[in-house]
Formats: structure tokens, C-alpha cells, sequence
């Protein structure tokens, strides 16, 4: 009997490890994104599908972890100053939005025929969004770092924290009389447990966890760190769980309270495996909780609900954007994307199903909405970014250049125009930096550099930035094509200076040398050279002969170079063997 119940357990394994890696790269491979995918997943395995699974409920008990894991690495990207520079996004956007979401979505379900303590349920439900599909969609795009995409998980961590009063507040409108009055008996005891549950967290995260990685650290048992890192996750979890409050804010909290840790970074790349193994199994178990029958019964006002509650809160959500102020491109951006019901949802209507405040049929529809609205999400995010505006980098602050006179101009300001300029401002140069990268601009401006907006490769732009007046041109951008359309208009329009141009390969340098730049520099080479260098002195060899063998390397370079400049890119080949070099005529 055991061994049948093991060979059943990993039958259940195996079928949701398959259900990822076949959904998930056919998904990504159509451009839906993976979200949508891990859905289909799990509605094809569930009991609404092949029926291969008859409880997802239990899968997506534990697959919440997933989301609990996802926020804890969040919180180490928290400092605590950058926690409290979001608190008017957080207090401020985040409870604007919520209020107006909630209001509006409580009308729809009044307009439905609801009573209203059955639409103020099902509104508040829809009102908070799910932090896995939003996370997920802006990690996927590389938006969690960016100024919009920090907005969204603010007002998204006080949407988690909202799930606390608002089952507070369910338990007080329930019908019953008897659980209306326990309840009111045991607010201010629950009330009490919550901030010492919330309080023991700190304390423990500002006085026990660095000691303890420390120590454990000293002990260079990597799996011990590991399992350290999973105890402190899930310890916090559910210490905020048994204090009636949400898992995923106490692995937030425990994320922020080791963000100035030295063992961030680790304790990151532990978890990262784990994080998004179960966040997958998460997007798995909802979409096996999507009953099929619940829809085809109910299908009309099944559908009415998704399309109801995602219009309105995406309108609600563009209008409180828009009331901040934030352009209209990322209005819509962030309607899009928050327009759906989240997985606190679920936990609200059963809270509320068990109180009566909904019937067993309300409960059922509302999650087939909420999951509809979830699964239809990626799909939307897929829409706007193929028909919707352009997302524009907003240019305030930007200034164009007008008239500047400087002796040096540096055309490009990335990692190598930053190290370039250094040489000329050592000098005491009078330099003129031009970018067309906003965020660039903006963090130089930061450490102090004047770097102005503006595009390399027109003439006006090069002329307004003093082109004209220049001794010296460095362009440093990273695009081939527009070094090379730099050189060739700064050489046929300012021939009183010098271009010194960065250069993608050889080829490139040689295209470059036709265009009769005045010097160029393979972008790689010289930190190629270097190590190099270093390795042969790894192996023994002296710093001589380490610099011999270097300067072996450079002659037979410009040997090929000079070759393959005037007879043509491929007339001779270079294969080099340890410290010979032998050439292949073709």
C-alpha cells in the first residue's frame, strides 16, 4: 500500500513537472507570455480537463508559497529608505485607488441584481489584485525597478495589507448574531496577536537573523545556508499567518529586514530556484480551479462579470493615474495590467462563503470570474503591446543642446563614454556630452555630469552640440550602425577634428578605416588584451615574457588587420595555437 501511494504521489509530480514544460514554451513560443501558459496547464490536468487531478485546492495551498517566496525576494530589493520614499504611493495612490475600485465595483454588483453585502464582497475581491500575475508580467519585461513598475507594487503591497480589515469586516456583517458577537468579543485579542506577531518579526529580523546567517555562514555548509534561507521564509510566513494576517506580507517584511545584509545576495540566489518553481505550480492550481461546469452553467452572467468588473476597474485604475499625474501611455499600461482579481480574492470568498454571507453558487461564479480575469490578463498585456501607443521614455528634465562650444564633444555616455571622458577631464577640458538615453542622462546627472538629449547621428543635433567648434569627437555610442553614420557625417562636416570612434568587431574597424576615421578602438580588445596578459602570468610565465607574447598577439592583429583592409575582409585568417600563429590563405 505505501509503495502504491509513493508511486501515485510521483505519477502527481511528474504530471505537473510535464504540464509546465510542455505548456510553458508553447505558450512563450505563440508571444502569450508564460503566466497564460502555466493557466492552460493546469485547467488541461485538472478535474475540469483530463481530470488527472480531483483536488486543486490542495495544490494551490501549498503553491501559495510560491507567491510568498516572490515577495520575500522582492523585499530584499527593499531597503528600508527606499520602502519610505514609496509611502505616499503605498498610503496615498494605493488606498485612492482602492476606495474608488471598491465603490465603483460594488455598483456593479448592485447593478447585477445583488444585495449589497454580497456585491461589497464580490467588489472588494475584484478590487485586489493578484500579485503573482502582476509581478511575474513586470519581472518578465524587466519593469520591477522601473519608476512605474515601483508604483504598481506599492499600491500592491497595500492591497495585501488590505486583506486583514476586510475580513474583519466580513465577519461583522455576517448574519448571524452569534458569530457577529464572538466576533466583536475577540477583535481587540486578534487585534492584539496581529502586532505581536508583527512586532516579534521585526524584532527578530533587526537582532537574531544577521547573527544567525553569520554563524552559518562560518560553518561553509552551502545546504545548510539554503535550508536557512527557507526557514526564515516560511518561519515568517507563518508567523504572520497564526497572527491573522497575510503570508506573503510577513515574507515581505522578512525580505526588507535583510535587504541590508551582507547575505543578501545569497540568500537570493538560494531562494530563486524554489520562488519560481512554485510560483509556476501556483499558476498551475489556479488554473485547475477554474470549473467549467460553474461556466457552462452560468455562462452568460459568468461572463458579464469579467467583462463588467475588468472595464470598470480599468477605467477606475487609468483615472486615478491619470489624477497623478502619470502620462496617459502609462495609464493605460498600468489598466491593463491591474485589471484583474487576485488570489487574496479566493481567501475573501471563502471567508465570506463560510460566515453565509454568500451562498455556496455566488462563491463559485465570483472565483470562475476572478480566474477568467486573471487567464485573460497576458492576453490583454499581449493586445496593447502590439496595437496599443508607444511607450515613450518621458523626457522631462531632458535639455537639447544649443550653441555649446566645448573642445571635446563625447557623442554616446554608456560605460565606455563614461571611462573615455575621464582622460579629457583630467585635463581640464571643456567638454559637451550628448545621449539620447533619458535614464541614462538622468543618472549622470546624479553624480554630477551635464549630459545633454540628443541624437548622434543628425547633423542639427551635432551642430547645436558644438561640432563646429570641436578639437576632438569621441563617439561612443553601442549601435554600429550609428557610429558609423556618426563618423561619416562628423568627418565630412567637421574636418578640423579629430573623430576617435568605439567599434563593434573587425569588420566594422575596417569600415570605419574606409570612412577615413582618424582612430578606432575595438571595444573588446584592449581588456581582452589585458587578460590575456594575466592568464599567460597565471601559467608561469614572467611579466617579460607575459608582455612579448602580448606584443606578439598585437603585431600579428595588425598584420591581419592590414590584410584584410586591402585585400578584402576574408583574405587571410588568423588561427592561433598556443604561441604560434599560423595563416590560412584562401
Amino acid at each position: 500500500m505505501a509503495a502504491t501511494g509513493s508511486a501515485s504521489d510521483l505519477i502527481n509530480v511528474v504530471t505537473l513537472l510535464g504540464a509546465a514544460v510542455v505548456a510553458v514554451p508553447l505558450f512563450r513560443r505563440l508571444g502569450v507570455g508564460s503566466v497564460l501558459g502555466y493557466l492552460a496547464g493546469g485547467l488541461a490536468i485538472g478535474p475540469f480537463g483530463f481530470k488527472l487531478f480531483d483536488d486543486p485546492q490542495a495544490i494551490l495551498h501549498t503553491a501559495e508559497l510560491g507567491v510568498v517566496l516572490f515577495l520575500f525576494v522582492i523585499g530584499l530589493e527593499m531597503r528600508p529608505s527606499h520602502l519610505w520614499s514609496l509611502r505616499r504611493d503605498i498610503f496615498g495612490l494605493g488606498s485612492l485607488q482602492v476606495v474608488v475600485c471598491g465603490v465603483l465595483l460594488t455598483g456593479v454588483g448592485i447593478a447585477f441584481g445583488f444585495p449589497l453585502a454580497v456585491s461589497f464582497v464580490a467588489g472588494m475581491g475584484f478590487v485586489l489584485t493578484s500579485t503573482a500575475i502582476v509581478m511575474q508580467l513586470l519581472d518578465e519585461r524587466g519593469d520591477i525597478a522601473a519608476p512605474r513598475g515601483q508604483k504598481m507594487v506599492a499600491i500592491l503591497l497595500f492591497e495585501d495589507l488590505l486583506i486583514v480589515p476586510l475580513l474583519a469586516i466580513v465577519a461583522f456583517i455576517a448574519p448571524s448574531e452569534a458569530v457577529e458577537h464572538a466576533a466583536g468579543q475577540s477583535r481587540w485579542a486578534s487585534i492584539g496577536i496581529a502586532v505581536g506577531a508583527l512586532g516579534l518579526l521585526v524584532a527578530a529580523g533587526i537582532w537574531l537573523l544577521n547573527p544567525l546567517f553569520r554563524i552559518l555562514a562560518q560553518a561553509r555548509a552551502r545546504e545548510v545556508m539554503t535550508a536557512a534561507a527557507l526557514l526564515v521564509v516560511l518561519g515568517a510566513a507563518l508567523l504572520m499567518q497564526l497572527g491573522g494576517l497575510s503570508m506573503a506580507m510577513g515574507a515581505f517584511l522578512a525580505g526588507v529586514l535583510l535587504s541590508e545584509s551582507t547575505f543578501r545576495h545569497q540568500l537570493e540566489a538560494d531562494i530563486e530556484p524554489f520562488r519560481g518553481l512554485l510560483l509556476g505550480l501556483f499558476f498551475i492550481a489556479v488554473g485547475m480551479s477554474l470549473d467549467l461546469a460553474v461556466v457552462a452553467r452560468y455562462w452568460q452572467l459568468i461572463v458579464a462579470g469579467v467583462l463588467a468588473m475588468m472595464v470598470v476597474k480599468a477605467l477606475c485604475v487609468y483615472g486615478v493615474a491619470r489624477v497623478a499625474r502619470m502620462s496617459h501611455v502609462d495609464a493605460l499600461d498600468r489598466a491593463v495590467l491591474m485589471a484583474q482579481g487576485g488570489e487574496f480574492a479566493f481567501v475573501l470568498f471563502a471567508a465570506a462563503a463560510a460566515a453565509n454571507v454568500i451562498d455556496g453558487t455566488v462563491n463559485a461564479n465570483m472565483t470562475a470570474v476572478v480566474v477568467l480575469s486573471m487567464a485573460l490578463t497576458p492576453l490583454a498585456v499581449l493586445a496593447l503591446k502590439r496595437w496599443g501607443p508607444v511607450v515613450a521614455p518621458s523626457l522631462d528634465g531632458m535639455e537639447a543642446p544649443q550653441h555649446q562650444t566645448g573642445a571635446v564633444l563625447i557623442i554616446g555616455f554608456g560605460r565606455f563614454g563614461q571611462v573615455a571622458s575621464q582622460h579629457v577631464l583630467a585635463l581640464g577640458a571643456d567638454i559637451t556630452i550628448i545621449d539620447h538615453d533619458p535614464q541614462r542622462i538622468r543618472d549622470a546627472a546624479d553624480f554630477g555630469f551635464k549630459v545633454y538629449y540628443g541624437d548622434g547621428t543628425r547633423l542639427d543635433v551635432l551642430r547645436a552640440a558644438g561640432g563646429e567648434s570641436a578639437r576632438t569627437i569621441l563617439v561612443c555610442v553601442d549601435s554600429k550602425e550609428a557610429v558609423t553614420q556618426i563618423v561619416e557625417r562628423t568627418k565630412a562636416e567637421f574636418r578640423q577634428a579629430r573623430v576617435l570612434a568605439r567599434v563593434r568587431d573587425r569588420e566594422h574597424a575596417i569600415e570605419l578605416q574606409h570612412g577615413d576615421v582618424d582612430f578606432q578602438i575595438r571595444e573588446l580588445f584592449e581588456s581582452a588584451m589585458v587578460l590575456g596578459r594575466e592568464a599567460a602570468m597565471s601559467l608561469g610565465a614572467t611579466p617579460e615574457a607575459a608582455d612579448d607574447i602580448a606584443q606578439g598577439v598585437r603585431r600579428r592583429d595588425a598584420e591581419r588587420f592590414e590584410l584584410e583592409l586591402v585585400g578584402g575582409i576574408y583574405a587571410g585568417r588568423s588561427l592561433i595555437l598556443g604561441n604560434k600563429a599560423v595563416e590560412a590563405k584562401e
